[in-house]
């Protein structure tokens, strides 16, 4: 299956666009400011078993490089968030399947400093459009820490069904953690889902 890339998207202030290698400085920045206000969200490597390989993080020029060819062979779509010109985050397509499931899963992180703008549930309305129109997706999920209350409020404002728990899931911050499933159809959002965002958020005004 042929997927559209690259891509740019954009509503408002907020744009979605592939990651670049030149995007380093910026990217590094924004993530050394919110180390902290991420480290509990982001996944990590388990340890190896015994005798096992050590595997190391991976640079910043292989993971684009690795974000890239993931692109290119119509598995994931990676885009930076932009608000208003500036580089505020990350919103991932990932793990693309086709044949009879025609589904992917999204995750996000954003800069704490435009937290509370709309920023996030328009990046994810943005992606969710297009996969569902352009890339000709079914389902999206989005799997979340239950205690991550911030992130569940971005897809519980876009209308994603919850849909159970997966106990010890993903490794995040050190362990094996259990994630709710968040999901989404092309079916239940026949307006779109940046129109539906727009319709259902509080206030008129684009932030």
């Amino acid at each position: 299956m042929n997927v559209p890339w690259p891509v740019e998207l954009a509503d408002g202030d907020i744009a979605l666009r592939p990651i670049r290698l030149r995007d380093q400085r910026l990217w590094r920045e924004v993530n050394r400011r919110n180390r902290d206000w991420l480290r509990p969200w982001e996944a990590t490597v388990p340890p190896p078993a015994p005798g096992g390989p050590l595997t190391q993080r991976p640079t910043y020029r292989q993971m684009v490089r690795h974000l890239r060819g993931e692109a290119h062979a119509g598995r994931m779509l990676p885009f930076v968030i932009e608000y208003r010109g500036r580089l505020v985050g990350q919103v991932t397509v990932a793990g693309i399947t086709w044949g009879s499931m025609c589904s992917g899963h999204i995750g996000y992180w954003v800069d704490q400093a435009v937290a509370g703008r709309g920023v996030m549930p328009t990046a994810v309305a943005l992606a969710v459009d297009h996969c569902f129109r352009s890339v000709g997706l079914h389902r999206i999920e989005v799997c979340i820490r239950p205690e991550n209350v911030p992130s569940r409020r971005v897809v519980e404002k876009l209308g994603f069904r919850e849909e159970g728990l997966r106990p010890r899931y993903l490794h995040i911050d050190g362990d094996w953690r259990d994630h709710l499933v968040y999901a989404l159809t092309a079916e239940e959002v026949p307006e779109g889902m940046v129109a539906r965002w727009h319709r259902l958020r509080p206030g008129t005004a684009r932030k």
